[in-house]
């Protein structure tokens, strides 16, 4: 939630004053925590997940890739003729 308030900047009037201590900012506190570990660890299996040389290789060369032209047109069997076929 913490995140939502800083995002879209609301919230303001209910946060508690410098010297008070709530149980809302300690649960906040330990949420924000828990989101950064949880971003720390996506970021960490996908660094693991892409440490291949096979991997960076193909990503390396990924906008060289070959593709064969397309084959036939857009029109379809179903389709017809606007020169006087069916």
């Amino acid at each position: 939630m913490g995140f939502l308030r800083r995002l879209f900047g609301g919230g303001d009037e209910s946060r508690p004053a410098p010297g008070e201590a709530s149980d809302d900012a300690a649960s906040e506190a330990a949420g924000d925590l828990d989101e950064t570990a949880r971003d720390r660890e996506l970021l960490l299996d996908e660094a693991r997940r892409l440490d291949s040389d096979l991997i960076q290789r193909q990503m390396r060369y990924a906008d060289r890739a070959w593709t064969p032209p397309a084959q036939g047109g857009d029109r379809r069997a179903e389709d017809h003729d606007a020169e006087g076929g069916r």
